[in-house]
């Protein structure tokens, strides 16, 4: 498309972005590049809320770079429908990355991202543990112990958190702790939640130890068998949640107040998915757990007069 403005033709979701035949070849200003991701961000994905309207302005261009990044990776990994291809795409992406940290931003999630990497000095380590997980995605689809998913955790969820961090101006070990227990938290209860979802992909998250533990099989899960056994399952797995939900919490206290009523009203919104399933009955096979947008404003109301209080 020689000559042409990065308008709207080239704002293309990640599927068709990488499948249309003059991509590689565009070329994008920082502009052009930052207009991108955030489309990317804030329409294409609209019920992502990506930027909270509490966090500084001047760094809601860099959360929708950041934020880019993921989304692509993701979508690399989950919406191309061949597991060669995406494992292909994914290690281009890495490439993409490395040549980012070189000096050498082409795409234009990484030329937009490329100013957010040197202002806030972002090391490479988060970004491509997050490619990890995502290729392990596409190979791994069974975790044997509690430890075996906290590690896959350890690069799925808990880089999103570091990179919150690091971009709010927290570096330190304590604050990335924390984040750590939070994100591998909320990261579980969206597997508690989404069970049934992520049998649909051949994909079980609870740890066989635990289904075996409780003379439950992988193959009555595949039947949505609900079941005393089941029950004991869940309620061993939302415990645990719930312990590393709690482990976190001390984190809104330790950031600015702005970050602090996000990072808090994500905590209290994994445990309110939590309580969802118990109302259930943990009967997650049947019901999907959702949280109302009554509910979605309760939580909110309630965490910005607790930060409140707390300030005062």
């Amino acid at each position: 498309m020689p000559g042409e403005t990065a308008g709207q033709s080239r704002w293309l979701a990640p599927k068709d972005f990488v499948s249309h035949p003059d991509s590689a070849t565009w070329n994008w200003s920082a502009e052009e590049a930052a207009r991108y991701t955030r489309w990317l961000a804030t329409r294409h994905y609209e019920n992502f809320h990506v930027v909270s309207f509490l966090l500084p302005k001047r760094l809601h261009q860099d959360f929708f770079n950041v934020y880019s990044f993921c989304r692509w990776a993701d979508d690399l990994g989950d919406e191309m429908g061949d597991t060669e291809q995406s494992l292909r795409l994914l290690e281009w992406w890495r490439e993409e990355l490395e040549d980012m940290y070189a000096g050498k931003a082409a795409h234009p999630v990484f030329v937009a991202l490329a100013s957010t990497v040197k202002e806030h000095e972002l090391p490479i380590v988060p970004f491509s543990d997050l490619i990890t997980a995502f290729v392990q995605d596409q190979n791994v689809n069974r975790y044997q112990r509690w430890e075996d998913l906290f590690e896959y955790c350890r690069y799925s969820a808990n880089p999103v958190g570091r990179l919150v961090l690091y971009l709010c101006g927290y570096r330190d070990v304590e604050r990335q702790k924390l984040s750590d227990a939070t994100c591998t938290a909320l990261q579980l209860a969206n597997f508690w939640q989404d069970v049934t979802v992520d049998l649909d992909k051949d994909r079980v998250y609870i740890p066989l130890d635990v289904m075996h533990r409780h003379d439950y099989t992988v193959a009555e899960l595949y039947a949505r068998r609900y079941t005393p056994e089941f029950r004991k399952v869940m309620v061993e797995v939302v415990a645990k949640a719930r312990e590393l939900f709690m482990r976190g919490l001390p984190l809104p206290k330790l950031v600015d107040r702005r970050l602090a009523v996000d990072v808090e009203l994500f905590s209290r919104g994994g445990l309110k998915v939590l309580e969802k399933i118990e109302e259930l009955d943990y009967n997650v096979l049947a019901h999907r757990p959702v949280i109302s947008r009554t509910e979605r404003a309760g939580l909110l109301l309630k965490t910005l007069f607790r930060v409140v209080a707390r300030a005062a």
